[in-house]
């Protein structure tokens, strides 16, 4: 992805958690274990597990010792963990407001 990409999806991102109405940031961060509970369960129809197994591979690329483009070349090598960094947070927190949104609508439609 390239860097205007990059920055761009950041921006969306920054902008969707900070828009009224919409779930914040710290309600995004808490409902991550349960959004990924609830795909890995089949509960929750708005996610596949496919794109959670690709958030799976980008945490492990970011951890792993072993890059595509080796940390050794200081801005190449960081940028690319930096990019997949970006991607990775803004997927989750989209993710995670949709999964708030979505649980929200379950409550309202099936009150207890």
């Amino acid at each position: 992805m390239a860097k205007a990409a990059r920055a761009a999806q950041a921006w969306r991102t920054y902008k969707n958690v900070t828009e009224p109405g919409s779930p914040g940031l710290g309600a995004r961060l808490r409902a991550i274990p349960k959004l990924i509970g609830a795909v890995t369960r089949g509960q929750y129809p708005g996610m596949g597990k496919s794109k959670l197994a690709m958030m799976g591979l980008g945490v492990l690329y970011i951890l792993s010792p072993v890059d595509i483009v080796p940390d050794f070349l200081v801005l190449i090598g960081v940028a690319d963990d930096f990019g997949v960094f970006l991607w990775l947070m803004g997927s989750l927190l989209g993710e995670s407001g949709r999964y708030v949104d979505w649980e929200r609508k379950q409550v309202r439609a099936f009150p207890s």
